[in-house]
């Protein structure tokens, strides 16, 4: 069974390809253009908390996640020194596994709503090319694939692989196809955002500012924030700041800010490096009574 609905693919590719989303938020905000928004200056009403769900911390991490300050920033050298690291790092990266927590906050309700997981990546074929495989075509070759299971507070699977984007939530047995098209390139780049992404990439899509090291879990992490240079993009994230783990060039932890005040947070641990990854964590099982719901583009 298949079924049409509205949307805006920019805002569905990008809130998604981040990976520090609600996915159920992600669904709904590009279901709900036509609503009107909620007055910011209307204090809303008590409403019961929904599961997985909490009152915002007062910071936008607790303690246990919480980076501790170990340097400040010096100049512009230390940016290029980060980016140059992130460079090195970044040749051997192949794939990578590891638990995620994703939070969500709402300014208007005051609440977040928490995701837990398993989150996958393997990178492409052309960006794994070595000097030697400059002439080859593209031919057959795999884009970068990224697999998230969620498990907490719902079971739901989200696959990013072909050029396409799906969400499967088994509950409801409802699978949202989205085809990237000509965004693939685009969503790719927010895929390997903080994951393995060469450094001197990031200042083609944003502007940087490095703000200084610190410790995320023991783990001394560069702390960069980045100004979307395209207004599509800012129009959905006014910022993002990324802690990145230069020697193994992954991000520890990404928070998203949004001109709602709404805030999106990605923690990542437990990192598995170029290991094994089951080929089926990039396939979707779905059933005969799966309806099926493909975003008009």
């Amino acid at each position: 069974m298949k079924g049409m609905m509205k949307t805006n693919p920019a805002k569905l590719a990008a809130a998604i390809s981040v990976l520090a989303l609600s996915t159920t938020f992600a669904i709904a905000q590009t279901t709900a253009q036509q609503s009107s928004p909620a007055p910011q200056s209307q204090k809303p009403t008590a409403q019961p908390q929904k599961p997985g769900s909490q009152p915002a911390p007062p910071s936008s991490l607790g303690q246990t996640n919480a980076p501790q300050k170990s340097s400040s920033p010096n100049s512009s050298k230390d940016l290029e020194a980060v980016l140059a690291q992130m460079d090195k790092s970044s040749e051997g990266f192949r794939n990578a596994q590891a638990d995620f927590e994703w939070r969500q906050y709402q300014k208007v309700v005051d609440e977040t709503d928490i995701q837990k997981g398993t989150i996958y990546f393997v990178r492409g074929d052309r960006d794994n090319k070595g000097k030697g495989d400059k002439d080859k075509g593209d031919k057959g070759e795999k884009g970068t694939e990224m697999a998230a299971e969620i498990t907490v507070p719902d079971k739901k699977n989200i696959v990013f692989a072909g050029g396409d984007l799906k969400l499967y939530q088994p509950r409801i047995d409802q699978l949202t196809l989205y085809h990237a098209g000509k965004n693939a390139g685009d969503l790719e780049s927010f895929l390997v955002l903080g994951f393995g992404s060469r450094g001197h990439e990031l200042p083609k899509s944003f502007d940087l500012k490095f703000e200084g090291y610190e410790s995320i879990d023991n783990i001394r992490v560069a702390k960069l924030t980045m100004t979307p240079k395209s207004q599509k993009v800012s129009n959905i994230f006014q910022r993002v700041t990324l802690w990145i783990d230069t020697a193994r060039d992954l991000s520890l932890k990404q928070q998203f800010f949004e001109p709602s005040g709404d805030y999106r947070i990605a923690i990542y641990s437990n990192f598995r490096l170029n290991g094994k990854i089951r080929d089926d964590v990039f396939k979707i099982k779905t059933t005969s009574k799966t309806q099926t719901i493909t975003p008009a583009q």
